[in-house]
């Protein structure tokens, strides 16, 4: 296998730009591209099409790719390592570990141990065809070990130039501190948007005063903010969310969905589609002390291109205001996962 030795990655250029992290800054594309759902979770794959939506967001400068070992499992790495080979020199590449599988899909758990991150880290290289990674995440905080052993090996990985920076996904404020105590870590990954703002309470200001940058996962509500999901049948059979989450199901979902029509009112007005007016309300959350580059995923490229349109709309501060009266912070019903017991740990 050909490996692709990057010293720096250089955002692409139809894309402003946005700076994860001060005391170790990453800079990416405004806007990134979630892969997960181009593997599972999300309905049937399709290789070729959703090869042909990265080599698009490339196109576009969409240069800030994320994805994980768990995902497909380990079909999602290879997916994008294929993918980027050609270009890994415009691409800002994250991935993580900590959620174990094995190769059936079966679950281990969660896997904070020293030697599995070293472990995890070398098979992720060697299936993505690179020679570093550019933001290396631990996925889920392992309970039964100190974040400091955890982020320790991880800094060993950043010291031998196979990880540039360290992430957190969906870790709570004391572990954020702790993990930068033990190494600079320059972005927390953890779901934010119009549904779910939990953040702004205990963790933004953590991150400010730390400086770490916030990267958005599910930024669209899990697709229930672009209006294109009216009941459950419009979702695949083999989709997760007809079963893994609460606010897709039942009253929930009708309560949702009321929410959501208001949204779409407003991108109305706005000449603008109601995803990319809810894409357009995360990015505007970025501050002068928080950088904040969110990561929709799509397998298609026409919600790409959809999702780029988004960075043209431009939210007034009666817009915002519009917005937050529209979609109150807690009138969204149900929980994020039927299963809350793994996250802001």
């Amino acid at each position: 296998m050909t490996r692709n030795t990057i010293d720096a990655a250089p955002v692409g250029p139809c894309m402003d730009t946005r700076t994860l992290g001060t005391t170790a800054p990453l800079t990416v594309s405004a806007l990134g591209l979630g892969c997960m759902g181009m593997s599972e979770f999300y309905g049937t794959a399709d290789e070729q099409e959703a090869t042909a939506t990265i080599h698009r967001a490339l196109d576009l400068g969409v240069t800030f790719l994320d994805t994980a070992d768990m995902y497909g499992p380990f079909t999602n790495e290879r997916l994008v390592g294929a993918a980027i080979a050609e270009r890994r020199g415009e691409v800002q590449l994250a991935t993580k570990f900590g959620n174990e599988r094995r190769e059936d899909g079966s679950w281990v758990g969660i896997n904070g141990r020293p030697e599995y991150v070293r472990s995890a880290a070398d098979a992720s290289l060697q299936r993505l065809g690179v020679d570093v990674i550019d933001l290396y995440y631990q996925h889920r905080v392992d309970p039964d070990v100190p974040i400091e052993e955890t982020v320790g090996a991880m800094a060993e990985l950043v010291q031998a130039g196979k990880v540039r920076f360290l992430g957190l996904s969906e870790a709570g404020p004391q572990t954020i501190r702790r993990a930068h105590a033990t190494h600079p870590i320059t972005a927390l990954q953890t779901e934010y948007s119009l549904f779910t703002r939990d953040l702004e309470d205990d963790i933004a200001p953590v991150l400010r005063e730390l400086g770490i940058g916030l990267v958005p996962y599910s930024p669209l509500g899990r697709g229930l903010l672009t209006g294109a999901i009216a009941s459950p049948s419009d979702l695949d059979e083999s989709d997760s969310r007809t079963g893994r989450f609460p606010r897709f199901q039942g009253e929930a979902l009708d309560a949702n969905l009321a929410l959501v029509a208001k949204v779409k009112e407003l991108a109305e007005a706005k000449g603008a589609t109601p995803g990319q007016l809810a894409l357009a309300w995360v990015l505007a959350q970025q501050t002068d002390d928080l950088g904040v580059a969110p990561i929709p995923g799509t397998k298609r490229t026409r919600y790409l291109e959809e999702n780029v349109g988004a960075l043209d709309v431009t939210l007034t501060g009666d817009d915002l205001g519009a917005l937050e009266q529209a979609v109150p912070r807690h009138a969204v019903a149900g929980e994020r996962y039927s299963d809350m017991s793994t996250i802001d740990r």
